[in-house]
């Protein structure tokens, strides 16, 4: 059977390797891709493959391991993966996890090497390759496999872990191509929930739930899964952060707050946020918020360049959120007082009551990706060229606050975009679903005029 790994990854992931090489002279390297985990009994949960595996391999396959030997100043790679029972093999017939005719044809040893360009062996032979190094401190990606952390007992992974994720912070421009492709279905699958709005709204259904799966089903369609939960709340449930139980009703007169991305076969995803008036206009209150988040995050996207803090982008957007909401009336101190950086000035962060949470994190192979590089390179550091992250900016009013006026009880707002980071202008890669008020009505009422098609 084909290898269904891209064609074209095999260049790209071998600089990754040489990159990850250079910081480990001498150590082993092991990376595995991870195991089924069973949901119930002999039901499994569906698998991915650990970030950190894929990223420096291509592949996506259960049980894999990737081995870099010490050779002098270099490393020799080798890709273990698992070889299925074929015909003439009584497990073919009677293995649901290992039998071909239980879970189809499956790429061979030769297959795969010819298709990811990298030297593959039996993952039989992996305890007896493994030898020399049962007893070094190897740099193994411990966690993801039980069976590969007790060939190598004095296996370390903070380091390692802390090393992949800093050289994942930029991405190349293959990674780059695949997160394009990710939002670009992620804006069908948007497209597909507000044109279903309508067969929802005042009806006594789930309608949050089922515009769920009208996501799901294009992320399924175009590519491996969603990239994550599904925050789909309307109403009230839109002031709840992570909204993921999505079991509520679509009332006529609420706004919905979609937070969906769509995940490629290569594992890499979207994540985009979407505020919209269920009904195709909006209230006067529900624009005077969205107004306001959207020129929050139009100024956080200007802050998105090489050179500059990770953070100006979140200072910015939290900057012009404060002066609505003092402006309103509902901050009583300045945004100067309540955005100073010092926790211990009086007022400082008061803010957030209303924003509750920070602007931008990465992103690329995982939702909130590169989570175990070092501070100084992410949080704390400076953007360069090909780093990808998230610029979403909300304001949320609980239906319960009483500091805030009658009208905005129950409003919530989150506008998402994914940006890379260049020399020049920030690319925003979500740009095709708009975002400005007007656009989004206009785009409601052209997916609500248009059939659904695969």
């Amino acid at each position: 059977m084909p290898h269904p790994g891209h064609p074209d990854v095999a260049p790209y992931a071998a600089r990754r390797r040489a990159a990850l090489s250079a910081r480990f002279r001498g150590t082993a390297v092991v990376v595995p891709a991870g195991v089924l985990r069973p949901r119930a009994n002999d039901t499994d949960y569906p698998f991915r493959a650990s970030s950190a595996f894929t990223w420096l391999t291509g592949e996506t396959a259960a049980d894999a391991v990737l081995v870099m030997a010490p050779r002098g100043d270099t490393h020799e790679t080798t890709l273990y993966v698992r070889e299925f029972a074929q015909p003439g093999d009584i497990a073919y017939f009677t293995s649901r996890i290992h039998g071909a005719v239980w879970v189809g044809n499956v790429p061979s040893v030769a297959d795969t090497e010819a298709a990811l360009r990298v030297r593959t062996r039996p993952l039989d032979a992996l305890e007896h390759d493994l030898g020399p190094w049962r007893d070094s401190d190897a740099a193994v990606l411990t966690g993801v496999d039980g069976g590969v952390d007790a060939l190598l007992p004095r296996g370390s992974r903070e380091r390692l872990a802390e090393a992949i994720d800093d050289l994942r912070l930029v991405k190349d421009e293959w990674e780059i191509e695949r997160l394009r492709h990710a939002c670009d279905i992620t804006t069908r699958g948007f497209t597909d929930v507000a044109r279903e709005l309508p067969a929802v709204v005042g009806r006594p259904v789930r309608g949050e739930r089922w515009l769920e799966g009208t996501f799901w089903r294009r992320a399924r369609l175009e590519g491996n899964e969603v990239g994550y939960t599904s925050i789909v709340g309307s109403g009230r449930h839109a002031t709840t952060l992570h909204w993921w139980r999505n079991h509520g009703r679509v009332e006529p007169g609420t706004l919905l707050l979609a937070d969906m991305g769509a995940e490629t076969d290569a594992l890499y995803t979207a994540d985009v946020t979407r505020t919209m008036p269920v009904d195709g206009a909006w209230s006067p209150a529900q624009l005077k918020v969205y107004r306001a988040v959207h020129e929050a995050q139009t100024a956080g996207i200007a802050e998105v360049k090489a050179g500059a803090d990770f953070l100006a982008a979140h200072r910015a957007a939290t900057w012009v959120l404060a002066e609505h909401l003092h402006a309103w009336g509902i901050l009583p101190v300045t945004p100067e007082v309540s955005c100073d950086p010092d926790p211990e000035r009086p007022g400082a962060g008061m803010h957030r009551r209303h924003t509750l949470h920070g602007t931008s994190h990465m992103l690329g192979i995982d939702v909130h990706d590169c989570a175990q590089a070092r501070s100084e390179n992410y949080r704390d550091g400076t953007l360069a060229a090909g780093y990808v992250l998230t610029v979403e900016p909300g304001l949320y009013f609980q239906v319960n606050d009483r500091t805030v006026p009658a009208e905005l009880r129950g409003i919530g707002v989150r506008i998402e975009d994914d940006v890379v980071v260049t020399d020049g202008d920030p690319l925003v890669l979500s740009a095709s679903l708009p975002s400005d008020p007007d656009g989004v009505i206009a785009w409601m009422r052209e997916a609500q005029a248009t059939p659904a098609v695969p």
